[in-house]
């Protein structure tokens, strides 16, 4: 792991007091970018979510597919904890914390748009730093790339309708133009232009690897511009209220940790071996955050409590994370 996938959340909150302290200072500069919209998409942010995803996509090794009917007890328990289980889970804990727990505290516009991004978090599943976590656990990273791959694919057809479902579910107003073109800008055209590129490079002879190495830096640009943008419109909001940050953060735990546990069990209950088993329990507990994040300001605008809620999944997710890999690697150590 690279020095900033290991101190990431170190970054975002860097990144997030640089974005108060500009939203403060300099307001009318972001209400212009924040005015730079086409069909409800800010076009900045749409530059920067791209710069974060297209590199990810690259990576997609779509030739695996064939094996997807090796081992399918592995795969079967990321399809079913991906797509039947950790929406849901997101959904209802959401609501229960924000509904029921935290009621006293946020007023039901607010609780309505931080259920919002918790939903669109738990329906997106990890993309990119899985990787990362399955090589930390020891995991097989053929069958890990197998897995994500399948992932990939069933997102382009799921995501949009499940995302719907639970968002009407939650009394929350459903654009649906607006989703279906969040998809196919955020997932099916990245998806079709990272399986082009590939193809390009091994036509050419050309390093995959060293090609995304390249791009690495805009990666990096695009997450740390997004989050500045993100926390300068919640600028006041934040100023205002700033346990706000601390009320989202605790449901996005339980169900992060919630996930990974009920996973787990799972996957001993299939006898799945350690190669197979931590890289999917961890694939389940993390998420696509840029997805997410873009979606949310698609649906709800920059300034939007959904939006926030996504970003603070990026803070609660790295350290989250890493916690869990120690725990595997140390249960695997006993």
């Amino acid at each position: 792991m690279g020095i900033f996938e290991r101190f990431l959340s170190v970054w975002v909150t860097l990144a997030i007091i640089i974005g108060v302290v500009l939203g403060v200072a300099y307001p009318p500069l972001f209400q212009w970018v924040s005015a730079l919209e086409v069909a409800q998409i800010n076009l900045p942010v749409a530059v920067l979510i791209w710069l974060m995803i297209y590199p990810m996509m690259i990576q997609i090794d779509w030739s695996a597919i064939k094996d997807v009917g090796k081992k399918p007890q592995g795969l079967l328990l990321t399809v079913v904890v991906n797509w039947l289980i950790k929406p849901f889970t997101m959904a209802l804990i959401g609501w229960l914390f924000f509904r029921v727990f935290f009621a006293a505290w946020v007023d039901p516009q607010s609780a309505q748009e931080y259920i919002a991004g918790m939903i669109l978090l738990g329906v997106a599943p990890c993309t990119a730093m899985v990787f990362v976590w399955s090589q930390l656990v020891k995991g097989d990273p053929n069958y890990t790339l197998v897995q994500v791959s399948v992932n990939d694919i069933i997102m382009i057809f799921a995501f949009a309708p499940i995302a719907g479902l639970l968002l009407g579910m939650s009394d929350i107003a459903i654009p649906w133009q607006t989703l279906i073109l969040s998809t196919v800008l955020y997932v099916l055209l990245p998806l079709i232009a990272g399986w082009l590129t590939r193809r390009i490079l091994l036509k050419n002879n050309r390093s995959i690897a060293a090609f995304t190495a390249k791009l690495k830096p805009f990666s990096i640009v695009g997450l740390l511009l997004t989050v500045v943008l993100l926390f300068a419109f919640q600028a006041e909001t934040i100023l205002d209220k700033p346990l706000v940050i601390v009320l989202i953060a605790i449901p996005l735990l339980v169900q992060t940790y919630g996930i990974f546990f009920l996973a787990h069990g799972l996957a001993k209950w299939l006898k799945l071996p350690r190669e197979i088993s931590a890289p999917a329990c961890l694939i389940g507990t993390s998420n696509f955050f840029e997805l997410a994040v873009a979606v949310a300001i698609s649906l709800f605008g920059l300034h939007s409590g959904a939006a926030l809620a996504t970003v603070v999944g990026v803070l609660v997710e790295v350290p989250v994370m890493l916690s869990l890999v120690w725990w595997v690697n140390r249960i695997n150590r006993g």
